[in-house]
Parts: structure tokens; C-alpha cells; sequence
């Protein structure tokens, strides 16, 4: 049997960073919020032309694996990139998609 140096605590939520990038629309936020920094729902709703509601459900699936992250100014919550290195991995499998 191969052995992995990896616990399954830390596997588990590797796995789950991963399945919450296992949406092209959740993708298409990451590459959103690298390329802007900061955005609002509504702002992220109108580029990718999807509902809000279906943006604020992908928004919180991020949020809950902790990719995301948001803050509120006066009526506005804006989003931003907690792990930027995720980031990296949408480039790289960006590049294997060719």
C-alpha cells in the first residue's frame, strides 16, 4: 500500500477546496475577483449574465470553503479573493484545457 504524508483531516478539506472549484461559474468568479480585486454581487451577477441568486449561491459555496471572502460597506458587500493561491491553480488547469 502507498502511504500519503498527508493527514485525512487536511485531505478532506483539499478535496472540498477542490470540489467548490468544480463549477465553471464559480471559475469564471475566481478569475473575476483576481483580475478586480473587489466586486459586489451585482457587479459579478452582471459580467457573468447570471441571476443573483445563482450568483449569491456560488458566492457562498466559496465563502464556505473559505476562497472567498467578504466585507460591507455601508449597502454594499464586496467580495475578494481569501486564497489567492487558488488563483494559480484556475491558470494552471486553464493551460491543461488547451
Amino acid at each position: 500500500m502507498i502511504k500519503t504524508s498527508l493527514d485525512p483531516e487536511k485531505l478532506e478539506c483539499m478535496a472540498n477546496k477542490l470540489k467548490a472549484l468544480g463549477h465553471p461559474v464559480r471559475i469564471s468568479i475566481i478569475d473575476l475577483l483576481e483580475k478586480n480585486e473587489k466586486l459586489t454581487v451585482t457587479a459579478i451577477q452582471a459580467h457573468l449574465k447570471i441571476e443573483q441568486a445563482a450568483t449569491s449561491n456560488h458566492l457562498r459555496i466559496l465563502k464556505d470553503q473559505q476562497i472567498v471572502k467578504s466585507v460591507r460597506d455601508g449597502k454594499n458587500k464586496y467580495y475578494s479573493l481569501k486564497l489567492l493561491q487558488l488563483a494559480d491553480i484556475v491558470s494552471c488547469v486553464e493551460k491543461c484545457a488547451d
